[in-house]
């Protein structure tokens, strides 16, 4: 087996497991559905409400409400430094989040990504309040909330800013909901406090849920967002599931966690519903009109005449920031989808984020990063090259040998085996080095695609957002040109049929590159370059070694 012919499988290899990755979702993905834009004449179905039942050991509550979802109420605006948010009195809930630091694009950088939106036709609501087990009027998130203000915005110098919500109930209960917002942070407190002043006892359960319209997606080369996963995803205390939308239809989930949490993700942000790790929470996940639903009830509290209790949930609804996930929630930095190789990436990610600390720059972060992982495969690496570097000095001797056996393949075979022996130059020594280096370059492909850290971020020169594919093709031609001169430096393979496709290979990867994003450019074309120097090195001692 010739050397050779180990890396034109690795790059073929490589090259679909890219396309898989780059047409296929986690989930096989139904045919595209048309769905009416915010500004098409097709009149827009209201989204159906849910109101979720009690946990199963309390008193039988109907599971579904098909009361009107509250359309109207007074919007109060809360402002912070990393929050535009539109609450409303009607429901007592978030409306609209958008995110001050994030635009959709970097040239716009007025438009922002907004996660939660109560628009019909991008419907993404996360949705709390207290339901009742006696079945009268109750604090959900149907019912009718006042506040103080119109206008929140967190001050200059202050850390904490407090929205409280006030429900009053028919016969003498009133509950304060109070939504708790930190500086620079996108976990948001949400806190009951229920004050009992009925003569009878008062039992209750709390309750969050998340709600989204489901648009099927299809693949697109030129849209990174698309690769990743988009959808409903829970964590049960233990295991982090994402969940098929079409098999909620057939089969709803119902779990009894502690520790969990139920958030809906795509490509760099997420939110996310968190409840009290210390008790059991019942969660759900159904679909109904093309909504999906994922809700978390609590066990039932009862507050005694006269008396108050408190009940709390937390949200995240923001940028997947590592630090900030692992700090809201345990398990919630798995939405970072890194997928089946995240035990390699974390630890990349982690060293990465390290060496931007120390550069100010990620783009100067991926290349220190990639330099230090060939220094750790640098003896690996040079075992292939000196292998690589003894076949390309037996060229002449193999071509020889080709014209004396072309009408005979296995004389050809068996001629080519014994001058390796003789030689002692073994085609296959270079396998294990290459096998064992391609789990690390998959890794740090998924760390450069799905950290948001470095979403937006420029580089220098013409690259002024490594996110996105270079403007001008220019560090894709540059990478498609260290690959021809890779090419040169191997020898090249006997067979005419393999040495044509080796010599395309350079061109292909250059136009399926052009449309990746340009750190995962910058690293691909580092690392050739490291390549380069590493093989022209060893080419020539062992042309001097004889």
């Amino acid at each position: 087996m010739e050397n050779q012919r180990i890396f034109l499988w690795i790059a073929l290899a490589l090259t679909g497991w890219l396309t898989w990755q780059a047409w296929i979702k986690d989930y096989h993905a139904p045919p595209p559905v048309a769905v009416p834009g915010p500004t098409s004449t097709v009149e827009q179905r209201p989204v159906p409400a849910d109101l979720p039942g009690l946990p199963a050991a309390a008193e039988a509550r109907a599971v579904d409400d098909e009361s009107p979802s509250p359309t109207s109420g007074k919007r109060i605006h809360v402002q912070t430094d990393v929050y535009d948010i539109s609450l409303s009195t009607d429901g007592g809930d978030l409306r609209t989040v958008a995110l001050t630091e994030y635009p959709v694009h970097k040239n716009q950088p007025d438009v922002l990504v907004r996660l939660l939106d109560d628009d019909p036709a991008d419907y993404f609501a996360i949705q709390s309040g207290l339901r009742s087990a006696a079945g009268e009027s109750e604090p959900n998130h149907q019912a009718v909330y006042e506040a103080m203000e119109s206008e929140y915005s967190l001050a200059d110098g202050a850390d904490i800013l407090e929205v409280p919500l006030t429900w009053q109930g028919a016969g003498g209960v009133t509950v304060t909901k109070t939504f708790v917002f930190r500086r620079g942070s996108y976990a948001v407190d949400v806190n009951y406090k229920v004050e009992n002043s009925t003569g009878n006892d008062w039992a209750a359960a709390s309750y969050v849920q998340l709600r989204r319209k489901h648009v099927p997606r299809q693949r697109s080369m030129t849209d990174v967002d698309t690769y990743s996963f988009r959808g409903p995803v829970i964590y049960d205390g233990e295991k982090y599931r994402k969940l098929d939308v079409e098999d909620l239809a057939e089969e709803p989930i119902r779990l009894k966690v502690a520790g969990g949490w139920l958030a809906s993700i795509q490509h760099h942000f997420l939110a996310a519903a968190i409840p009290p790790t210390a008790k059991p929470e019942e969660i759900t996940a159904r679909i109904r009109e093309d909504v999906y639903t994922l809700t978390a009830v609590g066990e039932v509290t009862t507050v005694p005449p006269g008396a108050s209790a408190s009940f709390a949930e937390r949200l995240f609804v923001g940028p997947k920031l590592q630090r900030q996930l692992e700090e809201a929630a345990p398990g919630l930095r798995l939405t970072v989808d890194y997928g089946f190789l995240t035990i390699i990436s974390q630890p990349l990610f982690w060293l990465l984020q390290k060496l931007h600390g120390l550069t100010g720059n990620w783009g100067w972060a991926i290349i220190l990063l990639t330099v230090l992982i060939k220094l750790v495969f640098y003896k690996l690496s040079e075992t292939s090259g000196k292998s690589m570097a003894k076949m390309r000095k037996l060229q002449p001797r193999l071509k020889a040998l080709q014209e004396r056996y072309k009408d005979d393949r296995q004389a050809l075979s068996q001629a080519m085996m014994d001058l390796y022996k003789r030689e002692k130059v073994n085609p296959a020594s270079g396998c294990l080095p290459i096998l064992v280096q391609m789990p690390v370059f998959l890794a740090l492909y998924w760390v450069l695609l799905e950290s948001v850290e470095m979403r937006q971020a420029p580089f220098m020169l013409w690259i002024n957002d490594l996110s996105a594919r270079d403007p001008y093709y220019i560090l894709p031609l540059l990478m498609g040109v260290t690959m021809f001169i890779q090419q040169r430096l191997n020898p090249a393979p006997p067979d005419p049929m393999q040495a044509r496709i080796m010599m395309a290979l350079p061109v292909i990867f250059t136009v399926f590159f052009a449309f990746f994003p340009a750190g995962l450019v910058l690293y691909w074309f580092v690392n050739n370059l490291l390549s380069i120097a590493q093989q022209w090195r060893i080419n020539k001692v062992v042309e001097r070694t004889g």
